[in-house]
């Protein structure tokens, strides 16, 4: 029974699988629907072979890996080597079709007198007049030549339009007005010429306004007669005008050497870039020292009410963060912030400009985040304390050892085995802590002089973010993937310096 329901499910799995795959082949997209197909293929046969059973239990996870980290890390490598964001959104072939579909009307060009008949499907149907006993029939896109005496069409008051065709009669003025916009979307092929809607009693003759030539790849002005060959993602001639929209094309590595070569983009790229270091690291420095210092506090035995003061320090965690930043961007309000209240009533400091001023942007970022992150370290810590043994303690005591030297040759050394790897991992965390950043200061106050939307306090990714989604020049997305690229190689780093890390204080702990 168990193995007839596994087959009728693979069954039915593969079934809409199949269809999807047709329906994305016929739509274009070739490589989604092989993959989907292999993906189908690779199910089907972890679940019938017996050679494949140890699969059965890692696949479903291998499937959604590949979905949501393999193939979001390939496309943004593809992206970054193309000049994809604005101007540059449609494929090579969308824009072709949208200049072949492109029309003008030549000079001397008249209008022509149409009626509208509703057809049998409900479908509209136009009788034109286009010489003094010459009818087109105009529908499903085509125009056809009529015999008005054959097809019943009836010209009663001799104004050139149709009252009646194949005995029915005439749709009227407020019937064409209620359909108009199906009219205008409408387009009829006549000869070389394209016959549209341009009112409720005319059609205008037009022509196309370019010609592709696939052979040659270049694009051909019928008004000028002007040749546009492809050029780094635009139709482009001889004396380089090009033509809008561009469409999607590699560039190689422009990304990157523009990254690094471009003053404009390189500076305030690598203001952000140091930023970033600086933030990640003076955030976990921050963020350890004050965990570590409160659970010092709480690990002595004779602190009393221990617990109620642990419940309190941890309350923050138990808050979500974004609901924390949200809330401390009112306490830093300049104007009517609470925090620029007490320094004032207590200290008499002026208002402090907290999100517009850069050094003091820093400074509330810095706040913000320790009030986040420290309950995560006083847990970490706190914990490691616990796991010292109380004899290490006991031994330096009777060696005479001070409270301080205590801290530094008992305890942190022992306390860094285990809570060094994750230090590191915090690092990693806060190198792409965009909720704060983007919640607190959205990256602000703006960076003086910046060709690309920078700010002061921007790490690499909430700058990528403006960058692919904010510019003020459109979006760029294959430059903000280039920089997603870097941010990998980086956290990649930071990771293998992890586990690096991680191996080395383990045989550390070995011989203590």
């Amino acid at each position: 029974m168990g193995h007839l329901a596994r087959l009728l499910a693979l069954g039915t799995l593969d079934a809409l699988g199949a269809w999807l795959a047709a329906r994305l082949y016929l739509d274009g997209a070739v490589w989604p629907a092989v993959a989907l197909v292999a993906g189908l293929v690779g199910t089907t046969w972890v679940f019938t072979s017996r050679r494949a059973y140890p699969l059965r239990y890692v696949w479903p996870g291998l499937v959604f890996f590949t979905i949501l980290v393999v193939y979001p890390i390939g496309y943004t490598i593809a992206v970054a080597f193309t000049n994809y964001g604005t101007g540059h959104l449609l494929s090579k072939r969308q824009v072709i079709e949208q200049f072949e579909s492109a029309l003008y009307v030549p000079e001397g060009a008249s209008r022509v007198p149409y009626a509208a008949f509703e057809g049998p499907s409900g479908t509209i149907e136009l009788v034109a007049r286009v010489g003094p006993e010459r009818w087109l029939l105009l529908k499903d896109d085509r125009a056809e030549v009529l015999d008005p005496q054959e097809a019943g069409v009836e010209d009663l008051d001799g104004d050139g339009r149709a009252e009646r065709f194949g005995g029915r009669t005439a749709l009227t003025g407020a019937q064409l007005a209620r359909r108009l916009s199906q009219l205008r979307a409408a387009r009829f092929e006549w000869g070389d010429s394209v016959l549209r809607v341009v009112s409720l009693r005319d059609l205008e003759q037009a022509r196309h306004a370019y010609d592709y030539d696939p052979a040659s790849d270049t694009l051909v002005d019928r008004r000028t007669g002007d040749v546009y060959r492809p050029v780094k993602g635009y139709f482009t001639n001889d004396v380089g005008q090009f033509l809008e929209p561009g469409f999607v094309a590699p560039v190689g590595l422009e990304n990157f050497v523009r990254l690094f070569t471009d003053p404009a983009i390189s500076r305030p790229f690598v203001r952000v870039f140091v930023w970033t270091f600086v933030w990640a690291g003076l955030t976990v420095a921050i963020q350890f020292v004050a965990g570590l210092a409160l659970a010092l506090l709480l690990d002595d035995p004779y602190l009393r009410l221990r617990n109620l003061y642990r419940s309190i320090l941890i309350l923050p965690y138990a808050i979500p963060a974004f609901i924390s930043a949200l809330i401390w961007v009112g306490l830093l309000n300049t104007e009517v912030g609470v925090i620029n209240d007490i320094l004032q009533g207590l200290f008499g400091i002026g208002r402090i400009p907290w999100l517009q001023n850069p050094f003091w942007a820093r400074v509330a970022l810095f706040l913000v985040n320790l009030w986040l992150g420290y309950p995560y370290m006083m847990i970490v810590t706190l914990g490691a304390l616990q796991s010292i043994p109380s004899e290490l303690y006991e031994a330096a005591l009777v060696d005479g050892a001070r409270p301080w030297d205590v801290l530094r040759t008992v305890t942190l050394p022992l306390l860094m085995v285990a809570v060094s790897p994750l230090l590191v991992g915090s690092f990693a965390f806060n190198f792409n802590n965009f909720n704060v950043i983007y919640l607190v200061t959205g990256g602000g106050p703006p960076m003086a002089g910046a060709q690309t939307p920078a700010g002061h306090t921007d790490i690499l990714i909430s700058y990528t973010y403006r960058l692919a989604f904010q510019g003020g020049q459109g979006t760029q997305f294959g430059f903000a993937a280039a920089i997603s690229m870097l941010i990998f190689v980086i956290v990649a780093v930071v990771s293998a310096i992890n586990f690096r890390m991680t191996g080395a204080f383990e045989r550390v702990s070995e011989n203590v």
